[in-house]
């Protein structure tokens, strides 16, 4: 039995922008939900966030606030992206909400895994840099101190300085599905990828160093990682691409074994 060939949702260019609209309309409302507890919160969150450097600082050297409004629009501010961290997956589904009606069946058995892997990789990228970078970060950092310098953090430099930390960790741990997608697209071939592996390796320096401080402890701690994960984001590659394979030939086999009409004589046309 041969399969029905799959039709697109279509609509107007206003049906479209009036689904967009209720989208995000429902992604602010889910992030202003989430934002008002944490508001509430706000200053336990810092004092969580702030743990990996209080912990490494003199004994009796505190975090300082230099202007007058900091000790309350830096936990404000805190609160508000924990907020849209903690609402992401809910934000991406009302983006895949959108965009999938516009996807074939095929593509869609790709697309859900691979946007799951990358919220979870861009999670586990935070978790990492709070739990392992931070600490060896902050340590060096303070047994460098010059003799007579105290090191008194502002809090609001500080905080600016964890959420850049944050997303670039974050981001450097969506490499295996950057590998994946440009695979599966063919924008690149996985044996292109293979040999360039020298090349990335030089470049996951570089981009340690752009947003890493400027130090052999740091770079590494965004680098190595980076490089094991574009090995990874290899090795799925290689899998998925082969499974799409598979799939394209069961489909053309299909195709190919479909019963066809008859075809009517000339005569019997007249």
């Amino acid at each position: 039995m041969s399969e029905e060939p799959e039709n697109l949702v279509e609509g107007t260019l206003i049906s479209h922008l009036l689904e967009l609209r209720d989208r995000l309309i429902r992604a602010v409302v889910i992030v202003a939900l989430v934002f008002l507890p944490c508001t509430f919160f706000s200053n336990q969150i810092f004092i969580f966030v702030a743990t990996p450097l209080e912990v490494k600082l003199p004994k009796g050297t505190p975090l300082v606030a230099t202007t007058v409004m900091s000790p309350f629009t830096t936990p404000f501010k805190l609160s508000l992206f924990v907020a849209i961290f903690i609402a992401m997956p809910y934000i991406i589904y009302q983006l895949w909400g959108f965009v999938a009606p516009g996807l074939y069946r095929r593509e869609k058995r790709f697309a859900v895994p691979l946007l799951i892997s990358s919220i979870v990789l861009f999670y586990f990228g935070i978790v990492f840099a709070y739990f392992f970078v931070f600490p060896v970060m902050f340590a060096f950092f303070a047994a460098t101190t010059p003799k007579g310098v105290a090191m008194m953090t502002d809090i609001s430099n500080y905080l600016d300085f964890v959420l850049t930390m944050f997303l670039a960790f974050g981001g450097a741990f969506e490499v295996p599905i950057a590998v994946v997608l440009l695979v599966l697209t063919g924008v690149v071939s996985l044996e292109k990828l293979k040999r360039n592996r020298g090349y990335v390796l030089i470049g996951a320096f570089i981009v340690a160093a752009l947003f890493t401080p400027p130090d052999a402890v740091s770079q590494s701690m965004m680098a190595v990682p980076m490089y094991l994960l574009y090995e990874g984001g290899l090795l799925m590659a290689r899998v998925l691409s082969k499974t799409h394979r598979n799939a394209s030939e069961g489909e053309e086999v299909k195709a190919r074994r479909a019963p066809r009409p008859p075809k009517i004589p000339p005569s019997a046309a007249e």
